[in-house]
């Protein structure tokens, strides 16, 4: 993937629940590893809300996915930060077992900008993020995944079927 191709990443973060092994094992939740488009965004429940942290960028060998920065970001002094850690949603109150949550807002570090957003719980297990300007809204599905951190230090993931 190109560092070109890094910009066009759109509504394509969000992160999930952090455990020992980290997954999103209750399918009734918001919480746990999601599988996007170029990324694997962790969401979990950060006091009374939800963050959505990315945990790593899918990027071409050799390429250190931490060396990818938020250069568009409207806010010259983020500019320099890396992608990978940051929080891409605020605004969402954490309601155990909500199937939609909305009035919040999602970071689009692909366009820089920040978006009223919506969250659905999808029969099949997805998670559809949502994110509008105006009356606009653009959206993706996010897969939910098993991560397993081995002793050695690796991460096994997998990809959960579908309810």
């Amino acid at each position: 993937m190109a560092r070109r191709d890094l910009t066009n990443i759109y509504l394509t973060f969000f992160t999930i629940f952090l455990s020992s092994n980290l997954d999103a094992d209750n399918n009734h939740s918001m919480v746990g590893y999601w599988l996007t488009s170029q990324s694997i965004v962790l969401v979990s429940e950060c006091e009374e809300e939800l963050c959505a942290t990315i945990e790593h960028i899918f990027v071409d060998e050799g390429i250190d996915q931490k060396s990818i920065l938020d250069n568009n970001n409207k806010e010259k002094s983020l500019r320099e930060r890396t992608l990978v850690g940051i929080n891409l949603i605020d605004g969402f109150e954490y309601i155990d077992g909500a199937k939609k949550l909305s009035g919040g807002r999602i970071y689009d570090p692909g366009r820089g900008r920040t978006f009223k957003s919506n969250i659905y719980l999808l029969q099949n297990g997805n998670l559809k993020i949502e994110g509008c300007l105006l009356r606009m809204c653009g959206h993706e599905e996010w897969k939910p995944i098993t991560v397993t951190f081995n002793d050695d230090g690796t991460k096994k993931v997998e990809l959960k079927e579908n309810l």
